[in-house]
């Protein structure tokens, strides 16, 4: 019997952290937000960070009118092989701006190739799921 599990690893990083890029702040008072979600057993912290990095440094963020309205996002669903190339990439849910989504999905195919799986990772692939939103700033 085959059970399949689903474990969500939640790693969110604000792009606008000096940890990442340069602050993606504009005029109109805001700033995007990437946060990635890993499926299934990969608990690797520093795999994970990896993989954020690289599609942080990739994202070119488009001008603020194109950015989602409140609680809307872009979701590219990634597939990542044990060799860390992308499989395949996906817009899950868009955010009502086919410029923002069309970016994001841009951003998860220039990341690739990611870094190999940890050794620790037994699946044959890995599952991530890049949101990228719009946070306005009070």
């Amino acid at each position: 019997m085959n059970h399949h599990v689903h474990v969500h690893v939640r790693l969110v990083l604000v792009l606008a952290s000096a940890l990442m890029v340069a602050p993606v702040a504009l005029a109109a008072g805001g700033h995007s937000q990437l946060q990635t979600f890993f499926q299934g057993q990969l608990t690797d912290a520093e795999y994970q960070k990896k993989v954020f990095d690289r599609v942080a440094r990739t994202w070119k963020q488009p001008s603020a009118r194109h950015a989602p309205g409140p609680g809307k996002k872009a979701i590219v669903q990634a597939m990542v092989s044990q060799d860390g190339k992308l499989i395949s990439a996906a817009l899950l849910m868009e955010s009502g701006s086919k410029v923002w989504d069309a970016a994001a999905l841009t951003a998860v195919k220039k990341a690739a190739p990611f870094p190999r799986l940890p050794q620790g990772y037994t699946g044959p692939a890995l599952e991530v799921h890049f949101h990228l939103s719009w946070t306005v700033t009070p």
